[in-house]
């Protein structure tokens, strides 16, 4: 199978390892990502104008539809506007009028027929979790594993499509394929506070902090994400929970490691499946049983 490959803006720069573990974990899975030259999704000017970010994921889908595939992306906020925006095109002729016009130039056009996916229904769905599990050569067995949902793909489930919106169980079925034990944590459906970075930072970072230290009293040993920007803004949460503090002479401590890492799906998976080894605080110790 193969698809589109849109990392979206923030991949390329801020998480380039998160991009280059979930193609390296789809490729040795069977899924062929063609990785094209995209623009941004649209996501982040949609309050300021609902044309500009709905052109933008149009485009977008456009360039795809026209190489004749269905797009696949690890971003959770690029997969949701990319399929709010395809059903704004289809519920508003108005607005699906002026996208049309504005992409004709270019000899693009909308199809309103092409899929939108993420990493997660395609590994646990497409892929499958008999395949994933089998693929799994180094398991961890043990790991107690907070799974991170994001808001955008779950709501508005009518458009999403994800999983049920109150109570998803498909992030938490993959951690077991690697022999995780998922916790059950108060906060896992809330927001990370990630839209409100560069607006309100003094909340966005209250609400990281209440999502991380809720997974903490759950008992996780990790917190494991599928989206660019939840992978940012709680891992930027769990470095800020031990800063270095001045030594003596005035020099700095070394950074202590955080109390409970926060990984991307893609980094845990692709451990587990042998391509790259594993942050020794989550070693299964000595004669664990494995997953069967």
């Amino acid at each position: 199978m193969s698809y589109a490959w849109f990392p979206g803006c923030r991949i390329p720069f801020h998480l380039p390892g998160y991009g280059r573990q979930s193609l390296a974990v789809l490729s040795t899975l069977g899924v062929h990502p063609v990785e094209m030259e995209f623009n941004c999704c649209g996501y982040p000017v949609r309050h300021q104008s609902l044309f500009a970010s709905v052109l933008s994921a149009a485009r977008a889908m456009a360039v795809a539809a026209r190489a004749g595939h269905d797009i696949l992306t690890p971003c959770k906020c690029c997969f949701g506007h990319l399929r709010f925006a395809q059903a704004a095109l289809s519920e508003r002729p108005d607005l699906r009028t002026a996208v049309t016009d504005a992409l004709r130039p270019e000899g693009l056009r909308h199809d309103p027929d092409l899929t939108v996916t993420h990493l997660l229904p395609v590994l646990a769905r497409e892929v499958g979790l008999a395949a994933v599990t089998k693929a799994v050569i180094r398991p961890l067995p043990g790991v107690r594993a907070a799974a991170h949902y994001g808001c955008h793909a779950l709501r508005p489930s009518p458009v999403t499509r994800f999983d049920d919106p109150l109570s998803p169980t498909i992030f938490e079925d993959l951690l077991r394929t690697m022999g995780c034990v998922p916790v059950s944590w108060t906060l896992r459906l809330e927001c990370c506070g990630q839209p409100l970075a560069g607006k309100n930072d003094r909340l966005a970072m209250a609400l990281a902090r209440s999502k991380y230290a809720s997974a903490m009293e759950a008992g996780a040993q990790v917190l494991v994400t599928a989206c660019t920007y939840c992978q940012m803004q709680l891992g930027a949460q769990a470095l800020s929970c031990d800063l270095p503090m001045p030594g003596m002479g005035g020099a700095a401590r070394p950074r202590p490691q955080p109390p409970m890492p926060v990984t991307a799906v893609s980094g845990l998976l692709g451990a587990a499946m042998g391509l790259w080894p594993l942050e020794d605080r989550l070693v299964p110790p000595p004669g664990t049983a494995s997953v069967s």
